[in-house]
Formats: C-alpha cells, structure tokens, sequence
C-alpha cells in the first residue's frame, strides 16, 4: 500500500516508517520543516513538506501522492511540560486535531482515500468514576479540569470525526508514551526527583512504548474496521506502583511523597488528577480486532530495557 504519513517526525514517525517499509508499503512522510526531509528519505520514506493548518498545501499534497491510506500522527510540543497550563501548551496540537483533522479528511474525501488512522489518547479524558480500567465504550469525563477542556474538546472531535466521516476510519487511543524519542524529558525530571507520587498515588496510567505504537498504526493501515482502539500496554498501574520503578530503571533516588494540597498549590489541579484519579484502559479491543498485540507487554520491563535502542521490527 501507499501510506501518507501526516505529521512523521514525531516520537512515532521514525518507528513507523520503518515497520511500514518493512512490510513493503511505500510512504509519503510529511514534516513542516526543510530541514527534516533528509532524515526522512534516508529512513526510506518520500519526504515533503506540509503545513497541515494549511488546507490548500494539505489538498495539494495528498492529491499528488494518491495513497492507499492516510495516517494522521501531527502533534506539535515543545519546551518542558507545562501542566499547569495544558490548554495552553497543547494549542497547537488541538489546532492539529481540529482543523489538521478536517483538512486531511477533506483531502482523503476528494482523493478517494477510505482508510483513514489518526492518533488520540486515553487516559485523563475518561470519566473518573466507575472501575479503573476503561474500555472504548466508557464515556469522557463530565467534568474536566478547566485548563484541559479544550484539549477534551479537541480529543473528543478527532474520535467522533474520523469513523464518521471516513469510509474506513479508525482513532488509535494511544496511552502515555516511552521510548526513544519520548521519554527523555520524564526520566530527567525523575532523576531530580520532581515527580512525586502525589497522596496515595492511586492514580491508573496505562503505558505504551512508541516501537508498540507504530505497530498498532501498521495494523490499523492493514486491517480492522472502523472506530476506536486503545492502544496500551497489559498492564494498567497506580502512579505509586509505576513511579518508583522509573525512578530504579533509570538509576534514580525513589521518589518523594507530597500531599494533595501541597500539590495542588505547586503544581495545580490537572498534576493531582493525573496522579490520584485517572484512570487506566483495556487494550482487548485491539488485541481482538486489529491483531495487535504490543511487544513490552508490561511497562516494568519497558522501563528496564526499552527506554532507548533502535526500532523495533513489526511483527506480521
């Protein structure tokens, strides 16, 4: 197949032209910048550079390479976290799954492109109430903290907007990222102990290395039908479990422990929802439906030996 990868030098990109090159599909990669498009033929792919704000440069370009399907991956962080600020330091990427998301499926619509795969998450959108892992049926949480609800807002119309408005459209719910590429900042704020488990530290949080994402995307390109898929690891963990395994995989001192109030006040209140109430997901869905199934089953051998090291290959 001809995959157009949107959005291709992120954390997935690399990994994932890889695994779809290896299974013998042809790619056209895109990346804003001139600079990246190098990096991006010597993986294998065909480099070009896109602005996917920019719906006439979107149009024109998947028009040119008439593929068999379309992955939308466009993400745009930057700096150090700032959770305090989420909206804010999530604009742009809320802009890239709102607007990026209509200009590709406009795009796919004119070039006749059924196959459709975009990148969301799970995790603090679900409701926290109820058991503590979710699957794709649950719903979003009602009451968002106030500085995430754009990003909601943004998650929310990604998920609604693909299956529905793509013949073959899927959103893959990745869960937290590690891995080459994705993880670097995490593991030096937990080097100098700045992430505490926060009171109880009864926050779920289901992990996913960026090698097991990219072959979740290889799956969907391939098969499943349309909706949506968590995309996780098999084992959902409470922050005071996971944490102080980070902190031993990377050679750091176990971490503190802060009260809520106290975070609250240094942090605000997006840092202790995310550490004491979210909640996790199930990954059976894509396990039964896309025939997927992720390499680092579980995040304790993850973080012990996947943090860094080459792509891995995809598995047939």
């Amino acid at each position: 197949m001809h995959v157009y990868l949107a959005g291709a030098t992120g954390a997935i990109g690399r990994p994932l032209i890889h695994q779809l090159i290896e299974r013998g599909h042809e790619v056209t990669a895109t990346t804003r910048t001139q600079s990246k498009i190098r990096d991006l033929e010597a993986l294998g792919a065909h480099g070009v550079v896109v602005d996917g704000l920019d719906a006439a440069a979107v149009g024109e370009a998947v028009a040119r390479a008439q593929p068999d399907a379309i992955v939308h991956q466009m993400t745009a962080l930057a700096g150090k976290p700032d959770l305090r600020h989420f909206d804010r330091w999530f604009a742009t990427t809320n802009q890239l799954r709102t607007k990026g998301t209509e200009h590709l499926l406009a795009a796919a619509q004119a070039a006749g492109v059924e196959r459709v795969v975009a990148q969301s998450y799970t995790g603090w959108p679900s409701a926290r109430t109820g058991g503590p892992v979710k699957t794709e049926d649950d719903p979003y949480d009602p009451d968002p903290a106030r500085n995430q609800r754009e990003s909601l807002e943004a998650i929310r119309f990604v998920e609604t907007a693909v299956p529905e408005r793509a013949a073959e459209g899927i959103v893959l719910r990745y869960g937290s990222f590690y891995g080459p590429g994705a993880s670097d900042s995490m593991v030096e704020i937990v080097r100098k102990r700045q992430m505490p488990i926060v009171g109880d530290g009864g926050g779920i949080w289901s992990w996913i290395h960026v090698d097991d994402a990219a072959s979740a995307a290889v799956a969907a390109v391939e098969r499943g039908g349309r909706g949506l898929y968590n995309v996780v690891d098999d084992e959902p963990a409470a922050e005071a479990e996971w944490l102080p395994h980070l902190a031993e995989a990377v050679g750091a001192k176990p971490p503190r422990r802060i009260p809520v109030w106290l975070a609250r006040l240094a942090a605000g209140d997006v840092v202790v929802r995310m550490m004491t109430e979210v909640r996790g997901a199930s990954n059976a869905k894509a396990r039964r439906e896309l025939g997927w199934e992720p390499r680092w089953a579980s995040w304790r051998d993850g973080f012990r030996h996947g943090l860094d090291g080459e792509p891995a290959a995809v598995a047939a």
